[in-house]
């Protein structure tokens, strides 16, 4: 099976280019939402995530998944390609960073994953990423790929909400815009130096910001 992200995509993007895909980054595109819940204590306590991929390569992803052939995808179809992906982006810590200069985020390990498929053309990733070490009230994170070979932008509306969030709170979100407008040649990402961070300049910024 094929996973979502990073760490299987190589091989799935060489299939598609072989197909007649165009070799530009970024290959897959992920529109997020996010629900920041905050435990009693005041401190953000876990991020619910709902990530919705785009049609081409949720329809990749997906061969062979309508076992019972009706054309679209109940959960269970869905299981193993659930767990598959959640379980390989914890090598890129899920694409959750914390500002330049702030203390990294410490995360768990992630529950309550599963994939909806309304149509063999639609898939949607949601699962529930534990917060070990966050603040008591405000808190910052961005979510991008360093590489750029996943594009990430937040949904339009109501990208970000708030569960449980100390009085006063309020979150604020700068969308990295529109993927689209920026394509670039494989060639031009091989030939960055390791560990480039060039994906920070498309990241999505989300901040709560409390009294």
């Amino acid at each position: 099976m094929i996973a979502l992200m990073r760490s299987l995509l190589l091989a799935s993007a060489a299939l598609l280019f072989m197909a007649g895909g165009a070799i530009a980054h970024p290959h897959v595109f992920v529109t997020a939402r996010g629900t920041l819940v905050y435990g009693p204590n005041g401190a953000l306590k876990e991020i619910r995530y709902a990530w919705a991929f785009d049609e081409m390569f949720s329809s990749f992803a997906a061969q062979g998944l309508d076992t019972n052939g009706d054309g679209k995808f109940s959960r269970e179809e869905l299981a193993a390609l659930a767990k598959e992906n959640v379980e390989s982006l914890k090598e890129f810590g899920y694409f959750t960073v914390a500002p330049h200069g702030a203390k990294a985020f410490e995360f768990g390990e992630p529950t309550d994953y599963f994939f909806d498929g309304t149509d063999t053309n639609s898939l949607t990733l949601h699962f529930t990423l534990p917060v070990k070490n966050a603040a008591k009230g405000g808190v910052a994170f961005e979510v991008y790929d360093p590489t750029y070979f996943v594009a990430f932008s937040l949904a339009e509306q109501k990208p970000i909400s708030l569960d449980g969030a100390p009085g006063g709170c309020a979150v604020e979100v700068k969308n990295a815009g529109d993927p689209n407008s920026t394509k670039l040649s494989e060639e031009f990402f091989t030939q960055l130096q390791a560990g480039a961070d060039y994906g920070a300049q498309f990241a999505n910024r989300i901040a709560v910001r409390c009294p």
